[in-house]
């Protein structure tokens, strides 16, 4: 056997007992991708593979996060899987788990890899590679322990732009319901059963059962705005909320948030064009 083989056999094995194992944990983990609206629909929610492997194991660790020290995280990390839509997902202790699981698991496995890959690198480029192993060790640690937190706050700021989308144009369709003689909540449901369901949209229609299960309409209003978490639709809804309070026109407030969200859009992107050559 030459130098290179019994690396790349041991790499073909390891890949192999992983795709095996990843196959059954998948299989047995698919009910996690999905998350039932208000109105009984189902929306998938894609966590990452590494994530979707590792979460059965998470009831195991998530102990250590039940204590008082660990209230703040928790408060924020059940924050963000909220506005990301994740919370009938992962509990906030299950992820803060997973932070704990995805650098011990993977990190290893990881390391182990490049452990054996390593002796088959020929030259002096395998020299220079395995005098630097630990600096490769430590970065693939220090990735594995990044990973969660950097994948949910991507997540969180797609979610935030599909919404930030979505709002002038559900808001300029509300206008015309409102002005047109339709009341709030009826503009709403008519308006949610001619779009496709986006973010914007999922949010509405848990609002929307709110109030017919018996939650007033501000009320639920301003509890879609905290779930959401986001300066635009703070903005929305408290101008919205205020107008319900002193008996405002719905029809001229809405219209105005909407020429504002639109202006802001545009501030946006002539900062991100002004900062393009830079």
């Amino acid at each position: 056997m030459t130098d290179m083989t019994y690396p790349l056999v041991i790499l073909a094995l390891w890949g192999v007992s992983i795709g095996g194992v990843s196959w059954c944990v998948l299989t047995a983990a698919g009910r996690i991708t999905y998350v039932t609206l208000a109105d009984g629909q189902r929306k998938e929610r894609r966590l990452p593979v590494i994530m979707r492997l590792l979460l059965p194991l998470a009831p195991n660790v998530n102990g250590l996060f039940r204590g008082d020290i660990f209230a703040n995280s928790r408060r924020k990390t059940d924050r963000k899987l909220v506005a990301c839509g994740l919370d009938e997902v992962v509990t906030s202790k299950d992820f803060l788990a997973l932070r704990v699981l995805v650098p011990i698991v993977f990190g290893s496995l990881l390391c182990a890899t490049i452990a054996f890959a390593l002796p088959g690198i020929p030259g002096k480029v395998g020299r220079i590679v395995v005098e630097r192993s630990e600096i490769i060790y430590g970065l693939m640690v220090l990735l594995a322990v990044a990973y969660p937190g950097s994948w949910l706050r991507k997540t969180l700021r797609q979610r935030h732009r599909q919404i930030q989308k979505e709002l002038p144009f559900v808001l300029d369709l509300l206008t015309l319901s409102v002005e047109a003689g339709m009341d709030f909540m009826s503009a709403v449901q008519r308006i949610l059963g001619r779009r496709d369901m986006g973010a914007l949209g999922e949010e509405l229609v848990r609002a929307v059962r709110e109030i017919q299960l018996g939650k007033t309409r501000r009320q639920s209003l301003s509890d879609m705005a905290d779930r959401i978490d986001h300066s635009d639709v703070y903005s929305v809804i408290s101008a919205l909320v205020q107008a319900d309070e002193m008996g405002v026109s719905l029809g001229a407030i809405l219209r105005i948030q909407a020429d504002q969200i639109r202006l802001r859009r545009f501030q946006r992107a002539e900062k991100l064009a002004n900062e393009a050559p830079v």
